[in-house]
């Protein structure tokens, strides 16, 4: 399987890689530099993916509907 991962390469050939790579044995990998500078990106401002889903996904998360479509996963609430 082919794999895509974004990296930065710094002036002095060090090469960082903006997410975890697990692989069960050394690879080959091709490096494609491009022309624009990295920008901040999700690994610069917060290493975990999911913490900055949160918010937008929140949105969703909240809505009645979706309390109405999990309601049979809650356990049962006393009056």
């Amino acid at each position: 399987m082919i794999q895509t991962i974004e990296a930065v390469i710094h002036p002095d050939g060090t090469v960082r890689l903006l997410e975890p790579v697990q692989l069960p044995a050394s690879r080959r990998a091709f490096l494609m530099i491009l022309q624009e500078p990295p920008g901040p990106g999700p690994a610069d401002v917060n290493p975990e993916p999911a913490l900055l889903s949160e918010a937008a996904l929140a949105t969703d998360w909240n809505r009645d509907e979706e309390e109405a479509a999990w309601a049979h996963l809650q356990p049962a609430k006393s009056s």
